[in-house]
């Protein structure tokens, strides 16, 4: 198969209208779903290009049956910008970084780094957790963009999120396991949060979370897999926090390499991906 050159590909550098009432839904919620911000005739070429680098990039063999609870959720490929033009266009795209800003209100944001999830064939549960307990990022002016690539009905394993709890800040030093789902599902349940569920989503549809967000997935149900491209962002002047975990330790040498404590997140690996200014 011919690789897909960079050519050929849709800008994604024309503005989504977002509105305000999306921005105080996010602000409210912690999460938000946005339908359309790219277009499948956009996406298609964009699919292909993300494909051909999670399968040159993945190294899971293994039958289901023989991993444990986080590797049954998803194969998890991450920042395929750095190897690949065609993906980099998408992963730095004016577009969703400029949702990523209004969302936060932020004049300017960075990268901190992308995600590709494939949720295969009978897949297993994403089970509840934070994003931010592995960033070592301060504050919550981080937000993910979470994009399907393929039409995802609700059985292939689409979000949950649970409306409000980024309010609550850091919630514990859990990693995505089977001790995070029980502990958060009784979180959530003894405080009767509102769980909101993205349920169908098109190919380009989008949800937008901050990074102190419970959510998690259900497994995947169907013969198809779950293709979905995660860009994580965050306000340009965050800071690097000392790391309180090993995931936060391995987050910073791989994200924000030469990143110090309590100076701004800007290492090469975060370019500058929006400018209200430019």
């Amino acid at each position: 198969m011919t690789p897909v050159g960079p050519a050929s590909l849709p800008e994604l550098s024309s503005p989504y209208a977002l509105g305000a009432e999306q921005i105080a839904d996010y602000g409210r919620d912690g999460h938000v779903l946005l339908r359309g911000i790219a277009s499948a005739a956009e996406v298609a070429p964009y699919r292909r290009a993300i494909g051909e680098a999670v399968e040159r990039r993945s190294t899971e063999r293994r039958p289901l049956s023989e991993r444990d609870t986080y590797a049954r959720a998803f194969l998890q490929i991450t920042n395929l910008w750095e190897g690949d033009e065609a993906v980099r266009r998408f992963v730095l795209a004016r577009r969703f970084a400029g949702i990523a800003a209004g969302l936060m209100g932020v004049p300017r944001v960075r990268l901190y780094h992308d995600q590709a999830l494939y949720k295969e064939p009978g897949g297993g549960h994403t089970p509840w957790h934070q994003d931010q307990y592995y960033w070592p990022l301060e504050g919550g002016n981080t937000v993910t963009m979470w994009m399907p690539l393929v039409d995802a009905s609700a059985e292939m394993g689409t979000m949950t999120f649970a409306s409000g709890s980024h309010r609550e800040g850091y919630l514990g030093r859990l990693e995505i396991s089977d001790q995070s789902e029980a502990y958060f599902a009784r979180f959530v349940d003894e405080r009767g949060i509102r769980l909101a569920r993205a349920g169908a989503m098109a190919a380009g549809d989008a949800t937008f979370h901050s990074g102190w967000t419970l959510h998690s997935a259900p497994g995947n149900s169907t013969d198809r897999a779950r293709e979905v491209m995660t860009v994580i962002y965050f306000a340009d002047g965050t800071h690097v926090i000392a790391p309180d975990n090993p995931h936060r330790e391995a987050d910073l040498a791989a994200w924000i390499p030469g990143g110090k404590i309590g100076h701004p997140a800007a290492s090469a690996l975060n370019p500058l991906v929006y400018d209200a200014a430019s």
